[in-house]
């Protein structure tokens, strides 16, 4: 089993996003994370998905999406050429002088502090979802309040560009 990450444009319009969701569904894959959002043109969106699986069977999906009306391109991002990124915000729980320790460490994440309450702060990270993952492991002592995570979004290196193709 393998983490498999597949992006993809799309038409921007009802119903597009849960014909996809319904391949991945009919054949047992669970989607680990999904992001969306308008393109430069707002009649396309671009998809970033992230399932874990058997490739073959993630193979066979990308070959039924790009079968359908709706889907334009589609294009696994491989890690060593991709950029991924998500996005996390954390409302911590701030006690006397512990908010020094906790300004600390977001400095560390390259976190920025997006909210100071009297008993909270809120900070916003932004990385790859192991810096993720690690930087909601460090604020958990200090007692997590909310939490909240964007879905994984990717583009890949150099010149690589997802594009529709001329024929379409």
């Amino acid at each position: 089993m393998g983490r498999y990450v597949l992006s993809m444009l799309v038409e921007n319009h009802h119903g597009v996003l849960s014909k996809i969701a319904g391949l991945f569904s009919r054949r047992g894959y669970n989607i680990d994370s999904l992001s969306v959002g308008e393109t430069t043109n707002p009649e396309i969106s671009r998809l970033t998905i992230s399932v874990a699986g058997d490739y073959a069977v993630f193979h066979q999906i990308r070959k039924q999406l790009t079968k359908l009306y709706d889907v334009y391109e589609t294009e696994e991002m491989k890690e060593e050429e991709s950029i991924c990124r998500e996005m996390a915000m954390v409302k911590v729980r701030v006690r006397g002088k512990n908010r020094a320790s906790i300004i600390e460490l977001a400095n560390i994440f390259r976190a920025n502090i997006v909210d100071v309450g009297t008993n909270s702060l809120i900070l916003e990270a932004t990385g790859n979802s192991g810096k993720i993952s690690t930087f909601i492991q460090l604020m958990e002592p200090y007692g997590i309040l909310e939490m909240v995570r964007t879905g994984l979004t990717s583009m890949g290196r150099g010149s690589s560009i997802l594009e529709i193709k001329e024929d379409q």
